[in-house]
Formats: structure tokens, sequence, C-alpha cells
């Protein structure tokens, strides 16, 4: 009888190990490329749906690791905590910079995946996510926090109704954030996906959604998807070998990523159902943060941008 009910323990096991999607390949050849110190940096022609018409802007896309306090979830200072507070992530900020009639919109997402399993949680899953946005009506602010079963929320808005909240979402166990897939499709958050494969998960809507159109995170399910075979795409930084990575979400937005090939897997493009788009200007691997004294502004070139121009006559 023990017997019977250790086999039965055990196929449950691994049927449940089948279903559950498996994390990133965090190895020695990522380590190479992203454990050198630098960041990438990437610059974006962008086009971004507000107000019901499409808006011409700039996109900066950065990706580095860090090392993370999980009791703080900020980076951690060096000797500053023990080793059982401290892991690994890969960072993405993203900002959008795009102008609506007479005034403009600055936004930017923070993305926190963790390298490590952490919080029983497999590598590849999302430890935070903050989201801001600045215009001329005002400000807005969003935190999550990814917990073992649940998501701690913050947000603070000048829309009425809006102003501050705290709150805690369900969380899970195959749960994607859509703010996680950009990195998704890098291969630096899960699921990790074979060419051609398809797979059904839970998805929460993205952070800037929710702020912009003033709808609550809510969790969808998305079928995700990659592509079986590379094609050929141009983009204004040139010509690429990508793999289309897609995210269709029911009832929600659909994602599409072109992602570069050959490692390290750069975003090429992306665009969406709502009509936002970004292609690819220029890249570069820089210590960007040793770069803010007067003259480093040249560097924007590699980027595919330029410094920002005097706003008076």
């Amino acid at each position: 009888m023990q017997n019977r009910v250790l086999i039965l323990t055990t196929v449950l096991l691994l049927a449940r190990a089948a279903t559950l999607p498996q994390p990133p390949a965090i190895d020695a050849t990522f380590w190479k490329t992203w454990g050198d110190g630098q960041a990438e940096l990437s610059g974006y022609d962008l086009t971004f749906p507000r107000y019901g018409q499409p808006r011409h802007g700039v996109a900066v896309a950065i990706f580095v690791t860090e090392t993370f306090s999980n009791s703080l979830r900020v980076k951690a200072d060096p000797g500053k905590h023990p080793g059982a507070d401290q892991f690994p992530v890969m960072k993405l900020n993203l900002v959008k910079d795009f102008q609506t009639g007479i005034y403009d919109y600055n936004i930017m997402t923070s993305t926190f995946v963790a390298l490590a399993a952490t919080n029983g949680r497999p590598a590849g899953s999302a430890a935070k996510i903050t989201f801001s946005s600045q215009e001329w009506c005002g400000q807005t602010f969003q935190e999550l926090l990814f917990d073992p079963r649940a998501i701690r929320v913050e947000s603070h808005s000048y829309f009425d109704g809006e102003a501050d909240r705290q709150n805690q979402l369900q969380y899970p166990e195959d749960g994607l954030s859509e703010d996680a897939l950009l990195l998704w499709a890098r291969g630096q958050a899960g699921p990790r996906m074979a060419p051609g494969e398809s797979r059904d998960v839970p998805i929460l809507t993205s952070v800037e959604t929710s702020r912009l159109q003033h709808v609550p995170l809510d969790w969808k399910r998305a079928v995700l998807s990659r592509s079986a075979q590379p094609r050929q795409l141009a983009v204004p930084a040139g010509k690429f070998l990508v793999e289309v990575w897609t995210a269709a979400i029911r009832d929600g937005i659909a994602r599409t990523m072109y992602v570069e090939g050959a490692a390290p897997h750069r975003l090429i493009r992306w665009e969406t159902s709502a009509g936002e788009r970004a292609e690819l200007l220029g890249s570069e691997r820089l210590k960007y943060w040793e770069m803010n004294r007067e003259g480093f502004e040249t560097a924007l070139k590699k980027l595919g941008l330029s410094p920002r121009p005097r706003r008076t006559t």
C-alpha cells in the first residue's frame, strides 16, 4: 500500500512539473555577457497611442543585472546585507517620452526579474515592478512586490478616487506579468519556450495599461508563442535575423516582439494591437551611470538619439 501511495505521489509530482513553466537558462553563457558590469542601452523610434491618436516619440530600454535585497526590494549596496538576503536580478528600465499637443508625457516602467530561485519561485519570476507617469496634469506611481503567494500593491495618483491605495493580489503558480514580456522574449524570464512552441498561461495586466487606462490590475489568460523559424527584419538600426514572440491576451492587448536570433537577443521591434510600435535605432553596452558629466551627450548617437534641444527661442 505504501509503495502504491509513493508511486501515485511521484506521478502527480512529475505531472505537475511537466505543466509548470520551465525557468530560463541562467548559465555561464548568460553571465559571460550580463556579468561584465555594463548595461545594455537601446534607443527606439516610438509610436504610442494616447487620447485616440498615435503620438510620436522615443523609447529607451536599459537592461542590466543587479544584486537585490529581498527584505527591502532595492539594489543591495556591497557589504550591507547578509548573503541570505541577496539574489541577482535582471532590471529593465523602459522609458517612453512622447508629445500630446502642448504637453509631453514621460513614463517609465522598472521590471525586476529574479535570476535565481527566490521566495519559493523559480528563476525568471518577477520580484518587483514599478511604474511612474509624469505629464502636465500630474503624476502617478504604482509598485508591485511579488511574494511567495501574493502580490503587494501600492499606488498613488492625482486622480480623484485613485489617490492612495494598498491591497494584495493573488499570484498564480505559473503567473506572468505583461511587464515582463520583453524580458521573456529575450529568454530572461519564464516560461522557457522552444521554437514553434505555444503555452497558455495566466497573465497580469501591465501597470502601464492599468494606470493610463484607469482599469484594475487583473489576471487574464494569454497564449504565448515563439516562431518556429527566424525571419529577416529591417529597422532604422539595420537588417536583422529575428524570432517572433507573441502574447495573445484574451480580452486584452495583443503583443508581438521581434528579437534578434543571435545572442544577446536584443529587442529589434515590438508592437501591440493598441497601436504602439517601437523600432530599434541603435544599441550599445555602457556604464551609463559613470557618464553624467557634460560632454557625454555625444554618446547618445550610439543609441540613435540626439541631445534634448533647448526649449527657448
